[in-house]
């Protein structure tokens, strides 16, 4: 099924968690929701939004298909490095604390400039990561906007997310982030 164009009706604004493997697992989610019929308004860090400009050179963008944009907010830290990881802890806090009023904004211009830029609808719905919750609740209490929230990386990543602090309190997670070498490790 080819996507439709100037039948557009329905406009999903996704917020994938900003780290690598979680704008990877969205993307791809979002080029099918865009398959079958929806604008989708993709939502990056400026530092991820930055970095996908540098990886894909100037024209990164120009190839979009119709209903398909790419925007990009503020993640509450202090500039860094462009080839520079972020800090995953400082990085969480932000996402969970500081990006929402941010996002929040963005769903309220993205509403007023409907129809107007791109012929994008008002937002329908928002398909956030299942760790984006806190940023994404404002804008849709105050819109009235459903939400969907998904794990969009792999059964496993989650899973060891959650035993990391088990892992951890049990010892068997390296000290500094440097692996343990020629020891023997037992989960049981």
């Amino acid at each position: 099924m080819a996507p439709h164009t100037s039948s557009m009706k329905l406009h999903a604004v996704c917020m994938p968690f900003p780290a690598q493997s979680h704008i990877g697992a969205m993307l791809n989610l979002t080029k099918l929701l865009h398959h079958r019929g929806l604008c989708i308004t993709f939502v990056n860090t400026e530092f991820n939004h930055r970095r996908l400009f540098e990886a894909g050179g100037p024209s990164f963008l120009d190839d979009l298909p119709t209903g398909f944009q790419f925007v990009a907010i503020p993640d509450g830290l202090p500039p860094s490095q462009t080839n520079a990881t972020q800090n995953l802890a400082s990085l969480c806090e932000s996402a969970w604390h500081l990006m929402g009023a941010s996002f929040c904004a963005l769903i309220g211009d993205l509403n007023e400039r409907a129809d107007s830029v791109l012929g994008f609808p008002p937002v329908s719905c928002i398909v956030a990561d299942g760790t984006m919750t806190f940023s994404v609740d404002t804008a849709s209490e105050k819109y009235g906007i459903p939400v969907v929230n998904l794990y969009t990386i792999p059964a496993s990543a989650t899973i060891a997310g959650w035993y990391f602090p088990k892992l951890k309190e049990k010892g068997l997670m390296p000290p500094n982030g440097k692996p343990y070498v020629n020891q023997r490790t037992s989960i049981s």
